[in-house]
């Protein structure tokens, strides 16, 4: 029996938190050992907010050297640029004719960047779970990785899959979630009841991936604790005291439980330190390795162009598969 297939991507927009690091990326690096990895930049998702061109380029680049910073290895998984393979905007199409305008305005993504980007709400913004459809469905993914919050896409994805395959015949693989449980939900340093953003306005809310030693210090010493001055695991009591060691915990390979033990009978100001401490020590090394990437662009060009040419194989293979269903003249 061969490797299931996994499908994820993250957009190039906004620097990466800790907690994208923590619930996403680091949950790739086991994966790429048990299953076929598809790992892409979703450059054409980011497009539905407004972007500076060359920032959408430069970070494009930046977040592949940090997936491979980070541990991704490019010779064990697809690793490529979403908009360098045409059939992810061509499939899309197709699964557009088998999608209703209802399923879309009820997605709750596109009612909260309504609100967020009211004056430009545009069809890609309404249309994102389409496309998000076709980057699954392309690779026949089994599975994809996503929160406990991000299950709705991967059920619209399958309802479309389930919709056509009803329609045309068995085309797609019906993914199902692969809901990530370890480091469960990193939250904000300023509002511990919500989650950690990369969008999040309030510059003492996030610690992100590039945030440099005394930056990420100073973040955590401005984090928001509870009252009180014990520092005991109870997210309902205390968020933010629970927040801070659930970060310690996944940057240390420690329980919450034993991270409560360590900090029992100390301050909040040496515990603020100590997490801060402890998540710099653990990004000092990827920043180092990203920076060298960066620098040889031959080698992470290399890299790109080697994906998406393994990626542009397999989704070329599906996409004519489709064509021959739908009835496409595609040559003799």
């Amino acid at each position: 029996m061969g490797k299931g297939t996994v499908y994820s991507a993250i957009q190039p927009s906004g620097n990466l938190t800790i907690g994208n690091y923590v619930g996403s990326i680091r949950n790739w690096l086991t994966m790429q050992a048990e299953y076929d990895c598809f790992f892409a930049m979703a450059n054409m998702h980011a497009i539905t907010v407004r972007q500076e061109p060359a920032e959408l380029r430069r970070r494009t680049l930046e977040l592949a050297a940090l997936y491979i910073a980070c541990g991704i290895d490019p010779e064990k998984c697809t690793l490529y640029v979403q908009s360098q393979v045409p059939q992810h905007a061509e499939l899309a199409w197709v699964l557009n004719t088998v999608t209703y305008v209802g399923e879309m305005e009820r997605m709750t993504q596109f009612k909260d960047k309504s609100q967020k980007h009211a004056d430009n709400i545009n069809m890609g913004l309404m249309d994102y779970p389409v496309l998000m459809a076709a980057d699954i469905l392309l690779y026949q993914a089994e599975f994809v990785p996503v929160g406990q919050d991000q299950t709705q896409h991967v059920e619209i994805t399958r309802d479309i899959a389930v919709r056509f395959n009803n329609r045309f015949g068995e085309t797609f693989t019906v993914p199902k979630a692969l809901i990530l449980k370890q480091g469960a939900k990193i939250a904000s340093l300023q509002e511990p009841t919500k989650k950690m953003s990369k969008s999040d306005e309030n510059p003492n809310a996030s610690v992100y991936l590039t945030d440099d030693r005394e930056t990420i210090m100073r973040k955590f010493k401005r984090a928001v604790t509870d009252s009180g001055n014990e520092i005991r695991f109870a997210p309902d009591e205390k968020p933010g005291v629970s927040n801070l060691l659930t970060i310690y915990a996944s940057f240390t390979g420690k329980t919450a439980e034993e991270a409560e033990k360590e900090f029992a009978g100390k301050g909040y100001g040496e515990f603020k330190l100590a997490v801060g401490e402890a998540v710099a020590d653990k990004l000092a090394p990827v920043q180092a390795e990203q920076a060298r990437i960066l620098r040889d662009k031959a080698y992470l060009g290399g890299v790109l162009a080697s994906g998406a040419e393994r990626a542009y194989k397999t989704a070329r293979k599906t996409l004519s598969k489709v064509y021959r269903k739908i009835g496409f003249y595609q040559g003799e």
